[in-house]
């Protein structure tokens, strides 16, 4: 007498599973390496996961990852994942309605680092930036906007780790007086915005200038701070001022809406 049947689909499903968990953040070529199952097929597999929350895939380079409904005790990756994961959908729907982009960042010790991105879904273009890319904390609209609202004790972890470095943008930490004039400033407005000395471009590497304006917003769950999210747009284009009057309220309420949207992920 023989077995039950073989679901060959569901063998397939599985497969691609496997494979995420042993390659997370993985492209469709990938993904088709690892099973040898054919890519049509592997987008009908990732499709169908999508819908139920089990795989998503990242606004920002379209590489797929296990969804935060298959994670338990999430890791600090993972907690991030989850945090990018709930404010994609979001970003998004700004960005579509504002046409400029956004960047969702959490904190990854001695700086901040890119999580999501919608930059590639905006018609305007503007430079693109790599999922985990590193963001200066003090020089950057994000970083300053997480640090002042975050809890002291992990304000002062950050500026502990700052102080040791020799990075001209690192410098401020040691300057205690000039930073908290620049943070009580971010709390008067409301948002965060680059330090005159930041050009943009890549933390770390030879100064450029990108071209670009941003403000920012904490993530803020109770007395915790989740990450923070950013607008960006071209200098020619608006003043500070003129793009926080027209887009402030938007970036605030995507910003609460992302942590509310975290928080029901969390209870599940």
């Amino acid at each position: 007498m023989s077995g039950p049947k073989v679901i060959k689909s569901l063998e397939r499903g599985l497969r691609v599973l496997q494979a995420l968990q042993m390659q997370p953040d993985s492209s469709l070529q990938e993904l088709y390496l690892l099973t040898g199952i054919s890519k049509p097929s592997i987008l009908r597999i990732l499709h169908t996961c999508a819908r139920s929350g089990i795989v998503t895939r990242r606004l920002g380079d379209g590489r797929y990852r296990i969804g935060a409904m298959l994670s338990h005790a999430p890791s600090r990756r993972e907690h991030h994942d989850r945090i990018a994961e709930a404010a994609a959908p979001i970003l998004e729907r700004l960005c579509e309605r504002v046409s400029w982009p956004s960047d969702l960042m959490v904190p990854a010790g001695d700086h901040m680092q890119i999580r999501e991105t919608t930059r590639a879904r905006s018609p305007f273009l503007l430079q693109q930036e790599r999922i985990g890319l590193p963001v200066n904390w003090l020089w950057s609209a994000v970083g300053t906007a997480y640090l002042a609202y975050c809890p002291t004790k992990e304000r002062q972890r950050v500026l502990d780790l700052l102080r040791k470095s020799s990075r001209p943008e690192d410098r401020l930490a040691r300057e205690p007086g000039r930073l908290n004039v620049i943070l009580d400033e971010v709390r008067e407005r409301g948002y965060g915005i680059r330090n005159s000395m930041h050009s943009g471009g890549y933390y770390g590497g030879p100064p450029h200038s990108d071209g670009l304006f941003s403000i920012a917003v904490p993530l803020r769950d109770g007395p915790r701070v989740l990450g923070a999210i950013n607008m960006l747009w071209l200098k020619k284009a608006f003043s500070i001022e003129a793009f926080a009057a027209h887009h402030l309220a938007e970036l605030q309420n995507a910003a609460a809406e992302i942590v509310s949207s975290v928080q029901r992920r969390t209870k599940r």
